[in-house]
């Protein structure tokens, strides 16, 4: 399994949490390289992938993976539309006619963000002009092919430039992006975010629509489904009872396990908003969420017909047995 070293898996990577009949071997790289050589080259059994890059491959045939719902990432996502500030840009609805980077147009982030500045600012997935490549190294690609409808305009940026540095230079108006452009981390004075204080309006965005936005889910490529479809339910329930103990690390008063040093006040805060399993697995506590991906990854071309939720995860992972 590839999958990065979170918290909420860290007893995986440790072989601390048994797994019915699985002896795993816990691949701990970055994400995007787990990405690229899952989704281009199937290397793993078992990976965390971008919901919106497995959503993609649902519509590749044959269909390369299945899935649990397990979430190893969630992100508001305000604090990840970074302008520059010789655009003019002041507000949301100031990004109307801008010329927008994107690493890539179907990044799970970047889905989340065009989606909730057309929901809640008015700004339409085709009023701006998308400029696709490297981030921070020139001759990024799309992981999976993309057609769009023609409403919506993606180009590409020349193969020696990235994106960071054309938003420090003006050549764009401003980035999408889940990580930070170096620029933004130079603290260059040409560029910020779009929502300074974005810690207040993604509060305000979850007590109003009760989504703590999906990122990533956990695949596992279909020919090992089909040979053994007991895996779904054995793997679940392992990353559950590995996201079960960092639950309870939260609220370790004797001597903190986490390097922040007021977390019990952080995490006090987070369950009065959000409740006691703000971070929840499995399908009921996250349809309402999976839901509006879902039709943001349809509206804006990426999905070819709209998807439920129930859609995505393999049955046996949807129910479980009661005593």
């Amino acid at each position: 399994m590839a999958c990065w070293n979170y918290d909420r898996t860290r007893a995986l990577f440790e072989d601390r949490v048994p797994i019915d009949g699985i002896d795993l071997n816990y691949i701990n790289i970055p994400v995007e390289e787990t990405f690229f050589r899952m989704i281009r080259h199937q290397e793993f059994d078992v990976a965390e992938m971008s919901l919106s890059s497995y959503t993609l491959s649902l519509f590749r045939d044959p269909k390369p993976f299945v899935a649990i719902p397990v979430f190893p990432s969630r992100y508001f996502r305000h604090s990840c539309i970074f302008i520059n500030r010789s655009s003019g840009i002041r507000e949301p609805k100031d990004l109307i006619g801008k010329k927008v980077g994107n690493p890539e147009y179907q990044l799970t982030a970047c889905v989340w963000i065009r989606g909730i500045l057309s929901d809640e600012y008015k700004v339409p997935v085709s009023s701006v002009t998308y400029f696709r490549g490297g981030e921070e190294t020139p001759g990024r690609t799309e992981k999976q092919t993309v057609t769009l409808p023609p409403e919506i305009r993606l180009e590409n940026i020349p193969a020696d430039k990235t994106l960071s540095n054309m938003l420090r230079d003006g050549e764009i108006d401003a980035i999408y992006s889940p990580r930070t452009p170096s620029c933004i981390a130079q603290k260059v004075k040409t560029v910020g975010l779009l929502f300074e204080d974005y810690e207040a309006v993604e509060r305000e965005y979850f007590q109003r629509t009760k989504i703590f936005p999906i990122m990533h889910t956990v695949v596992i490529r279909r020919e090992v489904y089909e040979k053994n479809p007991w895996v779904a339910q054995s793997l679940y329930k392992a990353f559950v009872l590995a996201q079960r103990e960092v639950y309870e690390d939260l609220y370790e008063t004797a001597a903190l396990k986490f390097m922040l040093p007021w977390l019990i006040r952080h995490a006090e805060e987070t369950r009065a908003l959000m409740g006691n399993d703000f971070w929840p697995y499995g399908i009921e506590a996250n349809a309402h969420g999976l839901s509006t991906f879902l039709r943001y990854a349809h509206e804006q071309g990426l999905a070819k017909r709209l998807l439920t939720p129930q859609e995505l995860f393999v049955p046996e992972s949807l129910e479980a047995f009661k005593i």
